[in-house]
């Protein structure tokens, strides 16, 4: 047996008996009888796999990556819990439809849809490759140095269809450094569709984005700097909601 390996899952499944409550380093390698330096960088290799998700000041807990391969939703129940009635609000204000999501692999994951009731609505996909959505550039813009390294190199450079002003990774990086500069993200899609997202936030960490879209032709008869006000509102009490 290799022993690393063996370890990394004694951590997973300490972990997991208790998922949403934080465990601190001390603690897990106390309990798995491991050198601390040695359960540290196993911690620090989940962590970047989201595997595990590190809670400022107070441990470790499931990332996102655990529940995705059991197919589990729970990692989502306290987003859910946190965004449906201001997202619900969001929408009341345009009538369009409002989204938010988390990035899974290469594609942004639709955890909450909230539908406006305009004759003309947006229908989009629970799942949709997130170079080609507004609110999965936000999210890969919003990943650290290394984590976008390592997508690139995973899940390679936008299609033409995708992103045609980011097939070459410069200046690929050059618009997720836009988008990360302006903390918004905003694309028009072959549809005519516009879509604008803002990062969600829990302990100074981007875990979700918040989306409004609608088709262009109602996009131009709306405040552009009014509507990202809003948005940034509301995904301010969002994140509010995540740390009661």
């Amino acid at each position: 047996m290799i022993q690393v390996i063996n370890r990394a899952l004694d951590v997973l499944e300490y972990i997991s008996i208790e998922p949403d409550q934080p465990k601190p380093l001390s603690a897990i390698a106390a309990h798995l009888n491991l050198n601390a330096g040695t359960c540290a960088n196993i911690i620090k290799t989940l962590v970047t796999r989201k595997y595990i998700e590190k809670i400022e000041k107070k441990g470790y807990c499931l990332g996102s990556q655990a529940f995705v391969l059991t197919g589990n939703e729970g990692y989502q129940k306290n987003l859910v819990k946190a965004a449906e009635k201001e997202m619900e609000l969001l929408t009341g204000m345009y009538d369009e439809n409002s989204l938010l999501s988390v990035l899974v692999k290469d594609f942004r994951s639709a955890v909450v849809r909230i539908t406006g009731t305009n004759n003309v609505q947006v229908i989009t996909t629970k799942e949709k490759r997130a170079y080609d959505t507004a609110s999965g550039r936000l999210l890969i813009a919003m990943l650290s140095e290394s984590e976008l390294t390592t997508f690139i190199t995973k899940y390679g450079l936008p299609q033409k269809t995708e992103w045609k002003e980011a097939q070459m990774e410069k200046s690929l990086r050059e618009n997720l450094e836009q988008i990360r500069s302006k903390g918004y993200a905003k694309q028009l899609t072959a549809g005519n569709i516009v879509g604008y997202a803002v990062p969600v936030y829990n302990n100074d960490r981007v875990v979700a984005s918040l989306c409004l879209y609608m088709p262009e032709y109602r996009s131009q008869l709306a405040e552009e700097k009014k509507v990202l006000n809003d948005l940034l509102n509301t995904a301010a009490k969002i994140t509010r909601n995540l740390i009661v």
